[in-house]
């Protein structure tokens, strides 16, 4: 039985941890050792789920630039190694790709595993999980450390076969295959743009002309420009920050960020592109900027993946997460024509009642959430941002040749005047039990508020409709905080409606409310 607590690792449906020192108080809790135990729960679980022997089992292996995930990925082989399973070590990969490798003919994996904390700091990193169905749930993830944690449950691989071990540099290891993933992956993803565009002049080079900025952040997405792109024709010289780098020197690579959005703006505006694209560390998330140097993120990249899907799906179903905003069910029911569930943060959240509509005969084509998770029916439901790039790529293309920009497709799209956020820490060692505790007394009191309304049906936390603005507040899904999400149509109506939520909240002395100051 191991001593350590691999449930402290686990973060909804990934792993996550501390593999470097160098931050002060953090102290590594995720080495070689526990990825070579996680990989051994790993490799049980997908020997139950199939039925196959371990020997015919085939996983690929792949990591963003993160300092430690060559360590990692080495303890990773050697968790696996001995017991037969064919491992394909993809290197410098995305997530979205890893999971393709079950998909494409060239590998049929039975599961990959990506070594990434997506957007975390440089010392941070992890594991997400896929087999040939998609990305684990959250609880797959508990049963493979149930197994990682027992000695006794990983008996049932049987012992390691020392004999396959191979020298190399100097120590014994379990060997793997070097195999060039992403240049698969970035052939798929080319194809698709010249059947998308099917230019009439130039088929080969349907991005003739167009002036692309794509910021990586560093992280593993430099491969969008270089190997997909400026094959195309698209100019991609103004691009920045497109080199791996896993200390993240410049911003972080996080579509959320403030300062990655207003640097990808400002070099798209500056360099005159026709559009701008930006991935997170692992490239399951993008957001964009138009050819004026505006932001196409959160609630506006919601709705041009949902415009995209509009054409094709009249009246489909589009799942986001809680807090997208009014103007936004406006837009995809009166200005797309499709519906709009607004369901709870988590991008497996989304996608998974997603996948739930569809099975009860609901059509669903698009799960998304604000932090540009997109998901589409037509792509296994697979949140990749460097598809979403695509689609996009494809219909600025077709849009070019028509004289029109980007930005027509959201242009009626409205957008509030103030939208806020505070953070609101909660102080209570339980502090589940003590953040639901306040959201029910909430509900009850906004009941009573005659400047209040209930937002029904609502999924997630509770939200409370005011004139002209509304707010959410909810639990966060991992950590011990109440997010509370404010909009308004008015300059100063986020500091209205927290000055009427203050009262209520002040009652809680376990809530750290200096964070509503910022609003």
């Amino acid at each position: 039985m191991s001593e350590f607590d691999f449930k402290k690792l686990q973060n909804g449906s990934d792993i996550r941890g501390i593999a470097l020192s160098g931050v002060p108080g953090e102290f590594p809790n995720l080495t070689n050792t526990e990825a070579e135990r996680l990989a051994k729960g790993y490799l049980l679980w997908l020997h139950n789920k199939t039925g196959k022997d371990t020997r015919d089992l085939k996983i690929s292996i792949g990591r963003d630039p993160r300092i430690s995930g060559q360590h990692l990925k080495n303890g990773l082989i050697m968790g696996m190694g001995g017991y037969g399973v064919t491992l394909l070590d993809c290197g410098l990969a995305s997530t979205p790709a890893m999971f393709m490798s079950t998909v494409f003919s060239e590998y049929q994996c039975d599961g990959a595993i990506m070594i990434t904390a997506s957007h975390l700091p440089y010392n941070r990193n992890g594991f997400k999980f896929f087999d040939k169905h998609g990305g684990l749930n959250k609880q797959d993830i508990a049963e493979i450390i149930e197994f990682a944690e027992s000695d006794e449950a990983l008996k049932a691989l049987g012992e390691p076969d020392t004999g396959l071990l191979v020298r190399d540099m100097g120590k014994n290891v379990y060997p793997s295959q070097d195999t060039d993933l992403m240049e698969t992956y970035c052939a798929h993803l080319r194809d698709l743009i010249q059947k998308g565009v099917s230019h009439p002049d130039s088929y080969e080079k349907p991005l003739t002309g167009l002036k692309i900025v794509v910021d990586a952040g560093n992280g593993s997405g430099g491969f969008y420009a270089k190997k997909v792109l400026a094959p195309l024709g698209a100019d991609i010289s103004d691009s920045q920050y497109l080199s791996p780098d896993g200390t993240f020197p410049n911003h972080a690579p996080n579509p959320e960020n403030r300062e990655a959005m207003d640097s990808v703006a400002m070099k798209t505006l500056s360099a005159g592109a026709d559009l701008g694209l930006i991935f997170d560390t692992d490239v399951d998330r993008s957001a964009a900027v138009d050819h004026r140097g505006r932001e196409i993120a959160r609630n506006s990249i919601v709705a041009l993946a949902a415009a995209l899907v509009a054409e094709d799906h009249p009246g489909s179903t589009v799942v986001t997460d809680s807090i997208t905003s009014d103007h936004l069910t406006v837009f995809l029911e009166k200005e797309l024509g499709l519906k709009h569930l607004r369901f709870k943060r988590g991008y497996k959240n989304v996608i998974n009642k997603a996948i739930e509509l569809n099975a009860s005969g609901t059509d669903c084509q698009l799960a998304i959430e604000t932090s540009g998770h997109a998901a589409l029916k037509e792509n296994y439901f697979l949140d990749d941002g460097a598809y979403l790039a695509t689609k996009i790529v494809i219909k600025t293309a077709l849009l070019r040749l028509q004289g029109k920009t980007l930005d027509s497709l959201i242009q009626s799209l409205k957008q509030p005047a103030e939208a806020k956020e505070a953070r609101i820490p909660i102080l209570a060692s339980d502090f589940g039990a003590y953040g639901g505790e306040v959201l029910d007394a909430l509900k009850g009191f906004a009941d009573k508020e005659p400047d209040m309304t209930l937002v029904s049906p609502n999924h997630e936390g509770v939200r409370i409709a005011f004139e002209g603005g509304w707010c959410l507040l909810r639990k966060s899904l991992h950590d011990p905080l109440l997010p509370l999400n404010l909009e308004s149509e008015k300059q100063g109506g986020c500091k209205e409606i927290r000055d009427q939520l203050k009262p209520f909240l002040q009652k809680y002395d376990l809530l750290d409310l200096s964070p509503l100051d910022q609003i």
